[in-house]
Formats: structure tokens, C-alpha cells, sequence
């Protein structure tokens, strides 16, 4: 019997594998590797994912972190498994901020800390720096993750100081933050404004501003990110 091809190996069996699973592969060679990295073949596993049979819910409270299967018949929810945090802090005080394709951006409340997690894994990395980046503070900030055209994941941070707009990036394959320049109307930078996470869609960030009040100004502001700039 002749041999698979590798692309079909990857393409073909590897995408049908289950997420925790899915980065044993990497170590059987550096060309294995580099395909199991590419963004092509996380939007083919995750399209094999969605199916009834593989959905999940994350359910995070006061105390405990679990994931439960969802019963698609009568919407309803499997028995819960416990998810155990990886990364260690006074209590479980944990908001999810964003996601994309099954990785987390979250934000530990007790020290501000914003956390990239993936929880199939349990892999974790840290996004706090000593110059400041990193650090998420509710109703003034906004997060969005999104990917590249080289592949990379990043997070967008949009902070608002004193009526100071500063919006920064992380790469998560240089592991560094870099700021960028972005202008907007000067009363969206007001804290009466609130800004919804960032959703990913055809290459833009796209965020909601609503006005904190009934009647208020509602817009939606948007990222071009296909070239690694940013506009409105």
C-alpha cells in the first residue's frame, strides 16, 4: 500500500482529531509542525468541531470552572466536568474578555492581569509586562483578538485614561506589545460610553459604543487589520 501524503495525513485525519490532542502531532517533524500551525488548518478543525455532538459550554463562577456538553435535542446541558485554572492566584475571580477559535483572552480581577488561555490545553501565557501593558481595567478597556494574514494570533487593547485614547497590540509570536495610532470622536473616550468586546470578522475588529443611557448614541467602530494597521 502506497503512503499517505502528509497533506492528506493533516488535512484529511489530523482536523478530525479532538483539540487536546491535536498538538501531539507537532513533534513528528518540522514540516508536520508548520502545517498543524497554519490558520488553514485551525479553520478546518474547527469546522469539523461544529458539530452537535462536540459543542461545549465554559461555565465560570465565584468558585468553581467546569464545561458541560450541550444537548442539542432539548437545549439543555450534559453533566459538567471540572476545569482546573493553571495559573495560580488568590481565588477564582476570572472575566473572559474575548475569544477566537477556542482560545481565551481573560482577565485575573484580583491583579488586572490579562491571561491568553486555551482551556483544552490548559496552556496559558501572560500578557503583563513591568512597563504597564497587560493590565485590564472593566469599563475603560476593550479587547479583541484576531489573526493576522502571517498567522499570528494578537490581541487589540483599547485602554481609555483621562479622556486619553491609547491602543496597543500584542503578538503572541513576538510576545511583545506595541502601540499603534488610532483617532475617534472625543465624547467616545467619555466613561458613559461602553465598549463591547471585539468580534473577528473578514479581516476587521469590530466593537460596539453604546451610550450608557436609554436613547442614547449607538455606533459601531471598526479595525481594518488585514495589513497590521488600523483605521476607522
Amino acid at each position: 500500500m502506497a503512503d499517505l501524503p502528509t497533506h492528506t495525513i493533516v488535512f484529511e485525519i489530523l482536523t478530525r482529531l479532538p483539540a487536546k490532542d491535536v498538538g501531539r502531532p507537532k513533534s513528528v517533524c518540522k514540516q508536520w509542525y508548520v502545517l498543524l500551525s497554519t490558520q488553514d488548518f485551525v479553520k478546518i478543525h474547527c469546522s469539523r468541531s461544529v458539530v452537535s455532538s462536540n459543542q461545549r459550554v465554559l461555565l465560570i463562577d465565584d468558585l468553581t470552572c467546569s464545561v458541560r456538553p450541550i444537548i442539542s435535542n432539548n437545549n439543555d446541558y450534559g453533566p459538567s466536568s471540572t476545569v482546573t485554572f493553571p495559573f495560580h492566584h488568590q481565588n477564582n475571580d476570572v472575566s473572559i474578555l474575548s475569544h477566537l477559535n477556542g482560545l481565551l483572552c481573560v482577565c485575573l480581577n484580583h491583579t488586572y492581569e490579562l491571561l491568553l488561555w486555551n482551556p483544552t490545553t490548559t496552556a496559558f501565557k501572560r500578557l503583563s509586562t513591568p512597563d504597564s501593558h497587560g493590565f485590564y481595567i472593566n469599563n475603560l478597556d476593550a479587547i479583541g483578538l484576531y489573526v493576522d494574514a502571517d498567522d499570528d494570533y494578537k490581541v487589540l487593547h483599547i485602554k481609555r485614561r483621562s479622556g486619553v485614547l491609547g491602543v496597543y497590540v500584542y503578538s503572541r509570536e513576538v510576545d511583545s506589545w506595541r502601540n499603534i495610532p488610532f483617532i475617534t470622536r472625543q465624547e467616545y473616550l467619555s466613561p458613559h460610553f461602553n465598549w463591547s468586546a471585539g468580534t473577528f470578522c473578514g479581516g476587521t475588529l469590530y466593537f460596539t459604543v453604546c451610550e450608557c443611557w436609554i436613547g442614547g448614541t449607538n455606533v459601531v467602530i471598526c479595525f481594518m487589520l488585514i495589513r497590521s494597521s488600523s483605521r476607522r
